[in-house]
């Protein structure tokens, strides 16, 4: 189990959009897939059930939460490796460098934070988590060509999305 520990967490953290969630929903999914171990029928690989059940519980929690759509400008982000020291080596970029990575990441979290949830599972799946389109398919109880289209309406709006941002930031005055 300690194997899938990590890719159920990213699951979890990247459709709850919250680290406490989703160590909670980890801990959901592996009791409740021991308790429904019987029921694992083997018509795919174990960590695609894993994951399908990471999404539902997932799914639920969100549900459960009637998440806002408001996102915190105090609040801190928080990775799942923890705090990075920025200090101790030489070669690391500039504090510049630092503040437009860390903006860019954070653009492109509320980017995707902001899809519908239908479309954000399924990228999250195929393109954070790198599962197949047929993985991913039976993960989600979808057939491969929703998921093919559910990607492509995903990223087409990432890109609709990101480049009006960047479009609108070039536009600005120094």
């Amino acid at each position: 189990m300690r194997q899938y520990e990590r890719q159920i967490f990213r699951v979890a953290q990247h459709i709850t959009q919250n680290r406490e969630d989703a160590e909670d929903i980890t801990q959901d999914a592996f009791l409740k897939a021991y308790e429904k171990l019987d029921q694992f029928q083997g018509n795919s690989k174990f960590s695609t059930w894993l994951v399908r059940i990471a999404v539902n519980e997932s799914l639920m929690r969100l549900r459960k939460r009637k998440t806002s759509k408001t996102v915190s400008m105090d609040a801190d982000v928080q990775t799942e490796e923890g705090a990075i020291p920025r200090d101790f080596a030489e070669w690391r970029p500039n504090p510049e460098q630092n503040y437009n990575q860390a903006e860019l990441a954070e653009i492109l979290r509320k980017t995707i934070q902001g899809l519908p949830p239908g479309f954000r599972t399924v990228f999250t799946l195929r393109d954070i988590e790198n599962l197949s389109t047929e993985e991913t398919a039976e993960a989600l109880g979808l057939s491969v060509p929703a998921v093919k289209s559910r990607l492509l309406r995903a990223r087409l709006q990432l890109r609709e999305r990101l480049s009006r941002y960047f479009h609108k930031k070039e536009g600005q005055p120094a």
